[in-house]
C-alpha cells in the first residue's frame, strides 16, 4: 500500500479515547523506527510542529534535538516565543538558528511561489545538514507534514496539476541522507489539534494560528523585499491584536495580512502618497480542504484599517479577501 495514502479503514480522530488509540501506535511506531538513535525536527512552533514535538518527547526523550530557523520570514515576536515556550516551558532539546540574511539573499529577486517555496525548502534542509553535522548520531528527520500537505502536493488524477507544493513534500533534495520520520502525515488539522490536546499541549499552543512552513515568504506576494516584509510583519501583528481585542481570535481558524508587490496611489499628510494595498483573509475550516469566508463586522474592519495605514510605513490601502476555498487556496501563494 502506498505510505502516503490514508487508509479507508482508519477513523476519523475526534475524541480522546481516538487520539490516544493514535499516540500509543505512534509511540511505538517511532520507537521501532528510531532505536536507539537521534531524531532532528525542525520545529517553528505551529501546532503541527509542536504535536511532533510532544508526540517524539514522548517515544523517545531527550533523542529528540529541536532546531528552530529563523529564516526571517517568521510573524513579529514568533522566534522570541519559541525560544520562550520550548526552550524554557518545556525544557526541550532546543537548537536556536538565526539565518535571516541567508534566506533573503537567496530569495532576492525571486517572484514566482513554486521557486521560492523549493528555494526555502531545500534551504531549510540544507541548515539542518549543517546542524545535524555538529551532533552525533542523528539519523532521522522529523516533519510536521499533516495529509492536506500530500494532496495538495501530488497529482489527483493524470493531467491534473498540483495545487501548490509544500517545503516539506516537494521541496526535499533526492540526495539527503537522513531517513523521515512523520508521525501525523495521515491527519487532518482537525485530528492534529485532538492529538495535542490529548499530549496534554496548552490549549492555546494547539489552536494557535496555522501558519505555512515558507512563512511570511508566500504572503509577500512575489518577489520579497524586506521594507514590504517589514510592513508585512507589522500589519499581521496589528491584526492579530485586534482580534484578540474584539474576541474573534479563537472564532476564526485562519487569518493574516498578504501584500502584494503593487503600488497605488493615495494621499498623506495633504501629500501624493504611493503605498500598498494590505490584504486581510479570515477563513473558517475543519480539514483545511474547504474553506469559508468569516464575517467581520464593519467597526473591527475601520478600526483595523486605520491602524494599517497610520502606523506602517508603506501601506496606504486596506482589502477584504471574500474567497471561500474553492476556487481560491487559503494562501495566496
Amino acid at each position: 500500500m502506498d505510505s502516503n495514502k490514508r487508509p479507508d479503514s482508519m477513523a476519523r480522530i475526534t475524541t480522546a479515547e481516538l487520539a490516544n488509540k493514535f499516540i500509543d501506535e505512534q509511540v511505538a511506531a517511532v520507537r521501532a523506527q528510531v532505536g536507539d538513535k537521534k531524531v532532528l525536527l525542525a520545529l517553528s512552533g505551529g501546532v503541527d510542529s509542536s504535536v511532533v514535538a510532544a508526540l517524539l518527547i514522548k517515544a523517545i526523550g531527550k533523542q529528540l534535538v529541536c532546531v528552530h530557523v529563523n529564516h526571517g520570514l517568521m510573524r513579529k515576536g514568533e522566534s522570541e516565543q519559541v525560544i520562550e515556550v520550548f526552550g524554557k516551558a518545556l525544557d526541550a532539546n532546543l537548537v536556536y538558528v538565526d539565518a535571516t540574511d541567508r534566506f533573503l539573499d537567496l530569495l532576492a529577486g525571486v517572484s514566482d511561489p513554486e521557486a521560492k517555496r523549493k528555494i526555502i525548502g531545500a534551504e531549510f534542509i540544507k541548515v539542518f545538514d549543517e546542524e545535524s553535522a555538529k551532533l552525533d548520531g542523528i539519523s532521522f528527520l522529523a516533519q510536521g507534514t499533516i495529509y492536506p500537505d500530500i494532496l495538495e502536493s501530488i497529482k489527483a488524477s493524470e493531467g491534473k496539476k498540483a495545487v501548490k507544493s509544500h517545503h516539506n513534500v516537494g521541496g526535499l533534495p533526492d540526495e539527503m541522507e537522513m531517513e523521515l520520520v512523520e508521525p501525523i502525515k495521515l491527519l487532518f488539522k482537525d485530528e492534529v489539534r485532538v492529538v495535542g490536546e490529548a499530549l496534554g499541549l496548552p490549549h492555546g499552543m494547539v489552536y494557535r494560528q496555522p501558519f505555512p512552513g515558507p512563512g511570511l515568504g508566500v504572503r509577500c506576494l512575489g518577489a520579497i523585499t524586506r521594507d514590504r516584509l517589514h510592513a508585512l510583519r507589522e500589519a499581521d501583528a496589528i491584526l492579530r491584536e485586534e482580534f484578540d481585542n474584539c474576541g474573534l481570535a479563537e472564532k476564526v481558524w485562519q487569518y493574516f495580512v498578504a501584500i502584494p508587490d503593487v503600488k497605488s496611489v493615495g494621499v498623506k499628510d495633504d501629500s501624493r502618497y504611493e503605498g500598498w494595498p494590505a490584504i486581510i483573509r479570515a477563513v473558517n475550516t475543519k480539514d483545511a480542504m474547504t474553506a469559508t469566508i468569516e464575517e467581520i463586522p464593519y467597526p473591527v474592519l475601520h478600526k483595523i484599517t486605520a491602524r494599517i495605514t497610520e502606523e506602517v510605513d508603506g501601506i496606504n490601502r486596506v482589502l477584504f479577501d471574500l474567497t471561500p476555498k474553492p476556487t481560491g487556496t487559503i494562501e495566496w501563494e
